[in-house]
């Protein structure tokens, strides 16, 4: 089975602008880019519904765009786990060879 496919927001209303210049069909169109007919057609109705804010993502944010908190919640997830990984290190080196 193919997995979904993620695709930029500029490959979504470049894709959206071809469909509405009309030169092809939109069946060509969706088999050119190597994606389904009905996704096409999907984000054109996304992005006459919703405007400037379609295909936004609904991924995490990108660090500069988080808050310090949740940015310093984060940061202190990452160093409490390096912190277990050496406390185990220390146990495991420091056995005895028997």
């Amino acid at each position: 089975m193919k997995k979904r496919g993620r695709y930029p927001k500029e490959f979504k209303v470049e894709a959206v602008r071809l469909l509405n210049e009309g030169i092809k069909r939109g069946s060509e169109i969706a088999m050119e880019l190597g994606i389904k007919r009905t996704l096409l057609y999907r984000w054109k109705d996304q992005l006459e519904s919703k405007g400037d804010k379609v295909f936004q993502g609904s991924g995490k944010p990108k660090k500069e765009q988080l808050s310090d908190l949740s940015r310093l919640r984060q940061e202190l997830r990452e160093v409490k786990e390096e912190r277990d990984i050496l406390k185990k290190a220390v146990v495991y080196f420091t056995k005895d060879p028997k």
